[in-house]
């Protein structure tokens, strides 16, 4: 008896590891549940749509072009396979790009406890044959097309210990070392897919007191052959002439092939300016350039591609990288774009050159997901830089940083105060890692 509530409690723990972004999936799908599986943790999971199937053969082909947006959850399959290769490559073939796998793995340096517990009498189950280190996972997913987005443990004390079990299981996992000490993991696969061919383009340029660099940015953003482009300039709050710069520009005929529109925010702010440029965005990728031009338009194709290329569906820009030009930023505004990145990559588990760089691409898609995602988790952003960035961790999209040589401004001066700014972020940074690193547990 004490066994399984000891099973039980550490399922629970698993499934609130997964439904940190279960729910924002279409479905949830366990493939190929082991004989001593009882069905607990795909119960446990909060998805409409959660089903089981028996054989790997009854999982349908993801469509082409479809976002299909599953979940692919393997309940301890690795710890059981005796050829993981073959189990990915054969899922890999019927994902989409926006497929994830959800894995639940047992620790390897534990393999011990396990043959401990059979000399005890203390399983009713097979003994597990397969323990996968994280060296062996990063050479399966390089071999089997698959990128590891997130491991994530549970189980450090796998009981309630009068009710501090749930307080130990959210502290350890955000504490060095002994972070690796779970009893399980939940690692979370994206399967690389390239495009199979080239999807449209959607660039929204918020637009604030920046008249002089309207038309530069059309006369610079290169004409990306066989690609559908649709240019959105978003103004708001200008004290110059932007706003009717922008209407000049969208109606010469020399822009037609970017099909540039005129928006104006109904709100303040970039953010704001954003989001009125993302719900008015036709095409099926997403991108913002900043009108200030420091970011150089000539780079957009670069974001582009990498996304094309499958090489993650959150795609960052980083300045910090390459040398500025001079004056492009100032000293302190460096070291805090530093930090903020350093803090950030801790936060979200996910690498990040660059956390305030105003270019990110990705899908209308996970825009969706990524608005949904945000509603649940709360308004806390009020430049937009953080509000794509959390939720792309969180909902496992991949990141890829594309590093750029950052210019100083030819016209206006910077919207940014960085006092007041900078203590925004660092309370930004402050809550993500209370709410996200310091996860959810089973009531």
């Amino acid at each position: 008896m004490a066994h399984r509530k000891f099973n039980h409690y550490v399922r629970q723990l698993v499934a609130a590891e997964i439904n940190r972004f279960a729910r924002y999936y279409n479905e949830v799908i366990q493939v190929e549940p082991l004989p001593h599986d009882e069905g607990t943790l795909i119960e446990l999971i909060d998805n409409k749509k959660n089903q089981t199937l028996l054989k790997r053969s009854q999982l349908k082909n993801a469509s082409t072009h479809a976002d299909s947006g599953r979940l692919i959850v393997l309940n301890g399959n690795l710890n059981y396979a005796v050829d993981i290769h073959e189990l990915l490559t054969g899922l890999k073939a019927k994902l989409s790009r926006s497929d994830r796998i959800v894995a639940v793995v047992f620790n390897p340096y534990f393999r011990w406890l396990y043959r401990l517990a059979d000399l005890l009498g203390l399983r009713d189950a097979a003994q597990p044959v397969t323990f996968v280190t994280r060296t062996g996972l990063s050479n399966l997913m390089k071999a089997t097309g698959f990128e590891l987005v997130r491991i994530r443990n549970s189980a450090y004390i796998p009981f309630r210990l009068f009710g501090l079990g749930n307080l130990i299981n959210k502290v350890l996992p955000v504490i060095p070392l002994i972070r690796w000490l779970a009893f399980s993991s939940v690692l979370v696969l994206r399967p690389i897919k390239p495009s199979k061919r080239k999807p449209s383009l959607s660039i929204v340029i918020p637009a604030r007191n920046e008249a002089g660099n309207i038309e530069n940015a059309l006369k610079r953003l290169p004409v990306m052959k066989g690609v559908t482009l649709e240019v959105l300039f978003v103004e708001g709050n200008s004290t110059d002439n932007t706003w009717q710069e922008i209407q000049r520009v969208v109606e010469l005929d020399e822009y037609a092939g970017f099909s540039p529109k005129a928006l104006q925010q109904p709100g303040k702010g970039k953010k704001d300016a954003t989001m009125t440029g993302f719900e008015a965005a036709q095409m099926e990728l997403v991108t913002v350039l900043d009108a200030d031009l420091t970011m150089p338009p000539e780079t957009i194709p670069r974001f582009y591609q990498a996304y094309c290329d499958g090489h993650a569906d959150m795609i960052n820009g980083n300045r910090l990288m390459y040398p500025m030009e001079d004056e492009a930023m100032r000293f302190l505004n460096r070291l805090g774009n530093i930090f903020f990145a350093k803090s950030l990559s801790h936060t979200l588990d996910l690498p990040i050159g660059d956390s305030l760089c105003g270019t990110k691409l990705f899908s209308r898609t996970d825009h969706h997901r990524m608005l949904a995602w945000l509603a649940d988790f709360g308004e806390f952003d009020p430049f937009g830089d953080f509000q794509m960035l959390f939720p792309a961790a969180e909902l496992c999209l991949g990141s890829v940083d594309i590093p750029i040589r950052y210019g100083a401004r030819t016209y206006g001066s910077t919207n940014i105060n960085r006092f007041r700014d900078g203590l925004k972020l660092l309370k930004m940074t402050f809550q993500g890692f209370i709410k996200i690193r310091v996860g959810a547990t089973p009531k």
